[in-house]
């Protein structure tokens, strides 16, 4: 059988509220189902012809379970088309997308909705304890962002990771990087944000969101809430470890809410449906590593992808690869054997990334090809690279090839 070839139409976002912040009354199914709306609204294609959705969330819940499908019916469209949730963690949203994509190509489906979603600032306690009755003692109600890194690998095979600060500090001591270097990456990170924004580089790719007030009618939210034009070396350098290393809350990816969406659609359908695609999708590798040095995923990923592809660093055009962490970035980069004065650092996360725009887990790989591809347009590049580390110890990364 031969593989149909899988377009990645109208890939959208809402712009990344912080923790707490523009849109935390809103919850990751209202979210959802903006973007949803969004989508088909954008394309004008009649959302009878989905045949699926898929959609990444990792922190999910019992408030709206299968979001895939929840946010679909929230959004008000056609209650025949299915959808379902995965979670790869920081991978979920590109993973979304990659699974799409083999539908498509094997035939499963015709035309798929992909993304993620995540409102980080309403992730709830939650207990373990009640279940079965309590006769007595305390109630221990834990914070699933948190317990979610601390439990990210089998406690019993790989002992007690405290977090993910814990798996950067560990590449930093692996890979000789200090301080210094992550915040000069972090504020480059911030300074090509803000220049994104001054030079309307995300426009076309934003969901403005309506969020209700208590008074009065609702406000758009459609500005990245987390970067700061503001950012230097020096301003950086005044923030204390977090664990006393380099990692610091300016060099660190945010905790972040957002939703982001895109069609896949199978080539021999795109005239029909009167789409026309942005990029094709070209391939995908996940690989595992160490938990403990989660962060280096990107490496092995990266590797198997270029030996099933074909593909290789000649090839790249741009690269996204997410910031977890300035440090978890630097050591990728060396991992991948690139020098301090490497060229490709130029086509390297050139409007910014987790540091700087935020990391809302489930919609960060759909946020991440929004931009991508539109670059990929600007700079008329072919091919572009999107990879990322995953808590638990994987790595993830995709290729895009531009349509037009």
């Amino acid at each position: 059988m031969l593989l149909r070839r899988a377009a990645i139409v109208s890939p959208i976002r809402t712009a990344v509220g912080k923790f707490g912040g523009g849109l935390a009354s809103l919850s990751a199914a209202q979210l959802g189902a903006c973007v949803l709306k969004a989508l088909v609204e954008r394309t004008k294609l009649d959302p009878a012809r989905v045949d699926d959705v898929v959609f990444a969330q990792s922190y999910g819940n019992g408030e709206a379970p299968c979001i895939g499908h929840w946010a679909w019916l929230a959004a008000g469209l056609p209650i025949e088309v299915p959808g379902y949730q995965l979670d790869r963690r920081c991978g979920s949203g590109l993973q979304s997308i990659a699974n799409a994509a083999m539908m498509v190509q094997t035939g499963m489906s015709d035309v798929v909705v992909a993304g993620g979603v995540e409102s980080m600032s309403n992730v709830e306690h939650y207990s373990t304890d009640i279940r079965k009755g309590m006769r007595t003692g305390g109630l221990v109600l834990h914070d699933r962002l948190s317990r979610g890194r601390l439990m990210s690998q089998p406690v019993e095979r790989f002992g007690v990771i405290s977090g993910m600060i814990e798996t950067a500090e560990n590449l930093a001591n692996d890979f000789g990087i200090d301080r210094e270097a992550c915040d000069s990456y972090a504020a480059r990170s911030h300074q090509r944000a803000s220049a994104a924004w001054q030079q309307g580089l995300f426009d076309d790719e934003l969901v403005p969101v309506p969020v209700p007030q208590k008074k009065g009618g609702a406000i758009l939210f459609a500005h990245d809430e987390g970067y700061r034009a503001d950012a230097s070396v020096e301003t950086l350098g005044l923030l204390k470890p977090l664990e006393s290393g380099v990692v610091t809350a300016g060099n660190a990816s945010q905790q972040n809410d957002a939703a982001a969406a895109c069609l896949v659609v199978a080539e021999d359908k795109l005239e029909e449906l009167g789409l026309e695609p942005i990029a094709w999708f070209h391939g995908a590798a996940a690989a595992g590593c160490d938990p403990s040095r989660m962060g280096i995923g990107p490496v092995p990923a990266v590797e198997r992808l270029f030996k099933r592809t074909g593909l290789g660093w000649d090839d790249i055009d741009l690269v996204e690869l997410n910031e977890a962490f300035a440090a978890q970035v630097l050591a990728c980069l060396k991992g991948w054997g690139w020098s301090e004065d490497d060229s490709r650092h130029g086509i390297l996360n050139v409007n910014g990334s987790g540091i700087s725009l935020g990391h809302p887990i489930g919609a960060t790989g759909g946020r991440i090809l929004a931009n991508l591809t539109r670059e990929l347009v600007r700079r008329e590049g072919r091919f572009g690279l999107e990879t990322m580390c995953i808590g638990g110890g994987q790595g993830l990364a995709a290729v895009f090839e531009r349509a037009r």
